[in-house]
């Protein structure tokens, strides 16, 4: 009873173990390589897989999700003789699991070797100003590259990284002493520019204010030319007016011309700056009566020109400074 016990256990274990090695359960994201005696023959794709009992067995378990792969820091000699540090990092996704399982030994390290070489191809044909300056250039240089030599292996790169790029010491300190001058450079060159523009400004202030003075003057001018005109007119007619009044023999007229130049001259007389006394003459009678005649003119200027313009007043004799006029005899 024991003996047969025993057979059953081990006809059940040996049947377990061979329903495992025939079903194969393949996860999402992974392809498994199937081998006959050896020898590739299919592959698994993900979900549930059955093989050959003793004759076919699962090779590789290969990754098809994108990996990033580490590229080690080397020291690389530029064109111009610099020695820089370089480093990366390299986005790949298997393609084909059994190229990539059976073309080449090792993918993750031949892919970084692979880029470590062509790192240093790339970076030492340029000069250090290009390498520190471009490096979307030599990333889409090497993506090149290193994608075109990964393809037998079935293996798609799809983005390639420079991830530092370290300068020797000396040459970190220029950079930072132009760095330096630049800005100082930039700095008086701003200066400069908001001076020039601040005496811009202030040119065209001084312009515009002048402008605006000269037009305030031609303004002034201009109305100052208007007032004598009219002025000049009125003096006009008033002077046609007192040659029609002598035409027609009236005195007052002539009286008018007289007392108007005596009492113009009377009063610059009274108006110099040397003149501290006046002297009045006493014969005042011929000027009052000449001051009626004018008032007698006017009167009939007003009656001849109610519609028309208001008459001229004639000037009135001013009080001399320092004496008075006294009444009519």
């Amino acid at each position: 009873m024991d003996v047969i016990t025993i057979f059953a256990g081990v006809v059940l274990l040996l049947a377990i173990v061979m329903l495992i090695s025939v079903i194969k359960i393949v996860p999402q994201g992974r392809e498994f390589t199937v081998e006959r005696f050896g020898k590739y023959t299919k592959t698994l794709s993900p979900g549930i897989g059955f093989l050959t009992p003793f004759v076919e067995r699962v090779g590789r378990r290969m990754n098809m999700m994108e990996q990033v792969l580490d590229v080690p820091t080397q020291e690389v000699i530029t064109k111009d003789n610099a020695m820089v540090k370089v480093d990366g990092i390299v986005f790949i996704q298997v393609m084909d699991s059994a190229r990539a399982a059976y073309r080449v030994d090792d993918l993750p390290y031949a892919i970084s070797q692979l880029c470590m070489t062509n790192l240093r191809t790339v970076v030492g044909s340029m000069e250090l100003d290009e390498v520190l300056s471009q490096r979307d250039s030599i990333n889409t240089r090497l993506l090149h590259v290193i994608d075109a030599a990964t393809e037998p292996w079935g293996v798609k790169v799809n983005r390639i990284e420079i991830k530092d790029l370290t300068p020797p010491t000396d040459i970190t300190n220029a950079m930072a002493r132009q760095m330096k001058a630049e800005r100082e450079r930039r700095a008086v060159i701003t200066e400069a520019d908001g001076e020039k523009s601040a005496a811009i400004a202030r040119a065209e202030g001084a312009k515009q204010a002048a402008i605006l003075q000269a037009e305030g003057r031609k303004e002034a001018a201009f109305r100052d030319a208007e007032a004598r005109e009219r002025e000049a007119e009125a003096e006009a007619r008033a002077t046609a007016m007192v040659s029609e009044a002598i035409a027609r023999g009236d005195v007052n007229a002539i009286n008018y011309f007289v007392a108007q130049k005596y009492v113009e001259a009377f009063a610059e007389l009274a108006r110099s700056p040397q003149q501290r006394t006046v002297i009045v003459p006493a014969e005042m009678g011929a000027l009052v009566g000449t001051i009626a005649g004018i008032g007698e003119m006017v009167s009939l200027a007003k009656d001849q020109n109610s519609a028309a313009t208001p008459p001229v007043r004639p000037a009135t004799p001013r009080r001399p400074a320092g004496g008075s006029v006294p009444p009519s005899a």
